[in-house]
């Protein structure tokens, strides 16, 4: 995932690292696909810096010619996240071969793979995060929710766009229950992890649809 941050650094307080031929950028892009791929699976405040940085082959007390702090690197985490995420709902909910809610579907579908791929020891970044957030520093606090609030934006414009093809009733808020998704999606993926199955998923989304199809009197 490229790092879009073009700034450059005004001071770095870790030394850069010796014998390496790889630019700033491209290192500090692996330790952000390093940190999303073990922080999927473990919590923010039990992975530890250094486990990242062998991950990547980078030296130990170079960490902060990369990023100023944890935090900052923890922050670079979640909007990488969130934008990958939001790409992968857009091929989905976009994909204009498909009835809206089809599209939905298309999504749970891809997401129970992908959690069986990594035999469900990965979940959301950022509903992980979210779970811990007693713990995190309080400036990753509006960042999760706006990733949030962005996905459910997404999923909102696809439930309209069903409201339009007469899929779900146009009485109902298109934006409620795209919230109502995102809350619900977010503790089926949790529980898929504690049960090392699809099955959370895929009992949400039933339950998910069948409210819709009843609220359109079908």
């Amino acid at each position: 995932m490229p790092d879009q941050n073009t700034d450059k650094p005004t001071r770095r307080r870790g030394r850069p690292p010796k014998h390496s031929a790889r630019p700033y950028d491209e290192v500090r892009g692996e330790l952000i696909q390093a940190g999303l791929a073990i922080l999927t699976e473990k919590g923010y405040s039990s992975v530890g810096i250094d486990e990242i940085l062998r991950s990547v082959g980078v030296p130990k007390g170079s960490f902060y010619h990369y990023f100023k702090s944890k935090e900052e690197f923890g922050q670079e985490l979640i909007r990488a996240y969130g934008q990958y995420f939001a790409r992968k709902l857009d091929r989905f909910l976009l994909d204009t071969a498909f009835t809206p809610l089809e599209r939905i579907q298309r999504f749970v579908a891809d997401a129970a793979e992908g959690m069986a791929r990594y035999q469900f020891r990965r979940g959301c970044l950022i509903g992980n995060l979210g779970q811990e957030m007693s713990l995190l520093p309080e400036s990753f606090r509006a960042q999760l929710q706006e990733v949030f609030n962005d996905w459910q934006s997404r999923t909102a414009a696809c439930l309209r766009e069903a409201q339009t093809l007469g899929e779900i009733s146009p009485n109902q808020d298109a934006e409620q229950l795209a919230e109502w998704f995102w809350t619900g999606w977010e503790g089926a993926v949790l529980r898929a992890k504690l049960e090392a199955s699809p099955g959370p998923l895929q009992r949400f989304a039933d339950g998910f649809f069948k409210i819709l199809q009843a609220r359109a009197g079908r």
